[in-house]
C-alpha cells in the first residue's frame, strides 16, 4: 500500500534577505524561535534546530519510513544532510551579519544503521577552527541510545560580503 505526504514551507527569500542583516548566531535563533519562518530543507527533512550557541549547535531528526533507503534504514544522504546541516550552521554561528559561507567538503563516517527503532537523532555541530576565509567544524550524530550514527568534518570557505 503506497502512503503519502505533504508538507508546506515559507518563503526562502525571507531568509536570505535576514540573513544579509543579522549575525549568523542571531539569524539561526530567530529561525530556531519561530520568528523567521523554516528554511525550505527543514519542512522538506525535517531537521529541526534544538540548540545555537557560539561556534555550537544541535540539531533533532526523528527517522520516518520516507528517509529509508532501498534496503530499510535512513538513507545515507538524509544522514550526510543533518550532518552538513549542523556543521555549516555551527561555523554560521560565528559569522558577522552579511557574511555567506559554503561547504568546500564533507566528509562523513557511518558506523551503524538508523532505523525508526534509532529514536530521535541528534547532531551536535562543533567549530573547530575559524578564519578570515575558511572554517572548520565537527559532527557527531547519536541515536535516543546515545550510539554514535555517523561522524563528519568540513571546511566551509567564508565569503564576506556576500550572504
Amino acid at each position: 500500500m503506497n502512503r503519502e505526504r505533504s508538507y508546506t514551507w515559507g518563503d526562502p527569500l525571507e531568509l536570505a534577505t535576514a540573513a544579509q542583516r543579522l549575525s549568523g548566531r542571531d539569524f539561526l535563533a530567530r529561525i530556531g524561535s519561530g520568528e523567521l519562518p523554516e528554511p525550505p530543507f527543514g519542512a522538506t527533512t525535517g531537521i529541526v534546530a534544538v540548540e545555537i550557541g557560539d561556534g555550537n549547535v544541535v540539531f533533532q531528526l526523528r527517522p520516518a519510513e520516507w528517509h529509508y533507503n532501498p534496503i530499510g534504514s535512513v538513507h545515507g544522504g538524509i544522514l550526510s544532510t543533518l550532518a552538513d546541516t549542523a556543521l555549516g550552521c555551527a561555523i554560521h554561528t560565528k559569522l558577522p551579519a552579511g557574511t555567506g559561507y559554503t561547504s568546500l567538503d564533507l566528509t562523513i563516517k557511518f558506523t551503524r544503521a538508523a532505523t525508526l527503532d534509532s529514536g530521535l537523532l541528534t547532531c551536535v555541530g562543533q567549530v573547530t577552527s575559524i578564519g578570515r576565509r575558511v572554517g572548520t567544524a565537527e559532527a557527531r550524530i547519536t541515536d535516543s541510545a546515545d550510539r554514535v550514527v555517523a561522524h563528519a568534518v568540513t571546511t566551509c570557505l567564508i565569503m564576506p560580503g556576500s550572504s
